[in-house]
This record gives C-alpha cells, sequence and structure tokens, in this order.
C-alpha cells in the first residue's frame, strides 16, 4: 500500500523531479484532462464532477498518508494536487494545443503566486485536505482566466 500511495501521490513519481516538481507534476494532469477527462465532461458534465468529486477525496486521502510517509508537510513530491489542478484548470476548455499551453501557464502562474484564498488554505489547512485544497483553488483561477481569454479572443 505504501509504494501505491508513493505512486499517486508523487504523479506516477514526477513529483522526484531534482527542480521544479509541481510543474513536472502538472503535465500528467493535463495529459489525463486531454485524453481521459475531455471526452468524459463532453459526453456529461455531471458524470464528470461525480467522478472528479471522488478522485479529489481519495487524493486528500493519499495526499495525506504521502505527508506521513515523507514526514513533512506538502512535501513538495507529493504532485497529486497539481495533476487534479491541471484536470479542474482544463475542465469545459477547447483541447487544442493552444488551450494546452495557456491552462498549463495560467495554473502555473495561480498555482506559485496563490491568490486569496489559496495562500491562507495553503497556510492554514493541515493534511491533504489543505495540500489539495490550494491547488483546485488555483486552477479555479485559471479556469476562469482561460475561459475569459477565449471569450474575448472569439469576440475580438
Amino acid at each position: 500500500m505504501r509504494a501505491l500511495i508513493i505512486f499517486i501521490a508523487t504523479g506516477a513519481y514526477t513529483g522526484y523531479a531534482p527542480i521544479a516538481s509541481g510543474t513536472a507534476g502538472s503535465i500528467p494532469g493535463l495529459i489525463l484532462a486531454w485524453l481521459i477527462f475531455a471526452p468524459m465532461w463532453q459526453y456529461s458534465i455531471i458524470l464528470f464532477l461525480i467522478v472528479f468529486a471522488i478522485l479529489f477525496a481519495a487524493s486528500c486521502w493519499v495526499a495525506g498518508r504521502a505527508e506521513e510517509i515523507f514526514e513533512r508537510r506538502d512535501d513538495s513530491r507529493i504532485v497529486i494536487d497539481e495533476v487534479l489542478g491541471m484536470v479542474a484548470t482544463m475542465f469545459l476548455l477547447p483541447m487544442t494545443w493552444r488551450y494546452l499551453a495557456l491552462g498549463f501557464f495560467l495554473f502555473r502562474l495561480f498555482d506559485t503566486v496563490k491568490p486569496f484564498p489559496a495562500g491562507l488554505i495553503d497556510r492554514r489547512m493541515p493534511g491533504g485536505t489543505g495540500v489539495m485544497l490550494d491547488d483546485l483553488t488555483a486552477a479555479i483561477y485559471a479556469n476562469l482566466g482561460a475561459q475569459v481569454l477565449a471569450f474575448v479572443a472569439h469576440h475580438i
């Protein structure tokens, strides 16, 4: 079980990247959004939301267990939050290379800057839920930013 938790928490070991582990961990999320989740939300938004909620809850548990294994709060090797953050960022966006790149850039920006309430969550909420929620907040900002840019681009 320990090996499985580490595999999942580290985003298939991308969290072990020597630099920018969060950026490396965002790549599997981008791939999952493109290959698995975009077809799912195109089929049924409700199905996507249910699956995402279940995966998010399970990821909170995995991130919490990984903190115990690594003996460190929000260890940089834990990137499951970036994986699901990228999936949330890309929600309902076109799956073109431009939008994938835009979503990736915006998510990394908001995940780094941590605008309110992401920074507050990051500092004050303990455990796996805190690990996951600050990135979900960053993903919501990134998604909204990309949606606004998409709207403007189509109306200019």
